[in-house]
């Protein structure tokens, strides 16, 4: 019997150093989409060769989807306005999925934006306050409806000059792309993080749910108010803290209202997204925060498997009725907030 219990142990023992061998970590990161990307994998004999195809996934998705590369398919679609132009599988279901939310939140999110975007420039060295004649100019541009969409061709028609910007959605499309490449390299466990832009893969190898930070919005990058626990989510923010530009003691985020042509006005820091797909998080990200505390709080709780977190700047916070499940508060600064 008592060498039954030392067998046991030992296969115990060899079992336990054998899946820490297998579930350790392996991350790297690289500068790509105009922000640092880090892929983290855990696994067994991860190299860093099984990094090059993800991150070539992910340039090559950028050069197609870029409006600031000369020789991606959104900048000959920009460049040839009332034509019909044919685009890669990735680039038109992009597009569609921005339609949809440009629909649903009738223009608050708008793919057409880009003359708007364009014309601040916020996040480049171009950054500029337009003048008023120039934002009733690029505001007289900005319409989803003159994008034209014909699937059984696969083309894409900017009526009346439109110009088209995925920046709003095209991170969480690319995040997904990453997601399915784990899937079909069998790849398990793994966190995607493209800027901010956070998908996990699976749950951490011992089947305990992912900790993911929530950034202060009034701090530097890092900086966490809290945290959620999720399994594979996506948790997507949009807030004013990260680029903006600052003129006669105004700062101007880059959230901009397509229909003012200025920077979203309201009380909100940032809105934070947790769903199945980071396209989705993306999309719905732009649109809480546009609508506002009570109209996007309100908006969110009618979607399945989506919840949201939303920080005013007076550093209180309202969550729908999953976040407030998996949402711990770090800060005391802040205040949770319960809705009526």
């Amino acid at each position: 019997m008592k060498k039954v219990f030392i067998f046991i142990l030992i296969m115990m023992l060899l079992t336990g150093c054998n899946n820490k061998y297998q579930n350790k970590k392996v991350a790297k990161e690289t500068f790509l989409l105009g922000t640092l990307v880090k892929i983290s994998i855990y696994g067994k004999d991860v190299k860093d060769e099984d990094f090059k195809p993800i991150f070539s996934l992910i340039s090559d998705l950028e050069n197609k989807v870029s409006k600031n590369i000369k020789e991606s398919e959104i900048s000959k679609l920009n460049s040839n306005t009332n034509h019909n132009i044919q685009v890669s599988q990735d680039v038109f279901n992009i597009i569609k999925k921005g339609l949809y939310y440009s629909k649903i939140s009738e223009g608050k999110f708008d793919l057409s934006i880009a003359p708007l975007v364009e014309l601040w420039g916020i996040g480049t060295e171009n950054a500029k306050v337009p003048k008023e004649d120039e934002i009733d100019k690029a505001i007289s541009k900005i319409n989803y409806k003159n994008i034209k969409l014909d699937e059984k061709d696969m083309t894409i028609s900017l009526l009346k000059d439109t110009k088209i910007d995925l920046g709003g959605i095209a991170k969480g499309y690319i995040a997904d792309k990453v997601a399915e490449f784990f899937k079909d390299n069998d790849i398990e466990h793994g966190v995607i993080n493209l800027g901010g832009n956070i998908l996990t893969v699976g749950q951490k190898p011992n089947g305990d749910l992912w900790k993911i930070g929530i950034q202060n919005p009034f701090k530097s990058r890092g900086e966490k108010i809290g945290m959620v626990s999720i399994d594979q989510k996506s948790v997507v923010t949009s807030g004013i803290y990260e680029r903006y530009l600052e003129k006669d003691g105004i700062r101007y985020h880059h959230i901009l209202n397509p229909f003012t042509g200025y920077p979203v006005k309201n009380n909100l820091a940032s809105v934070i997204i947790i769903s199945n797909y980071s396209v989705d998080g993306d999309g719905l990200s732009t649109v809480a925060f546009s609508k506002g505390l009570k109209d996007g709080l309100k908006f969110i709780e009618t979607i399945d498997n989506t919840d949201a977190i939303f920080i005013t700047k007076d550093k209180e916070i309202y969550l729908t009725s999953g976040a407030k499940k998996i949402f711990k508060l770090m800060d005391n600064s802040f205040k949770i907030k319960y809705n009526k």
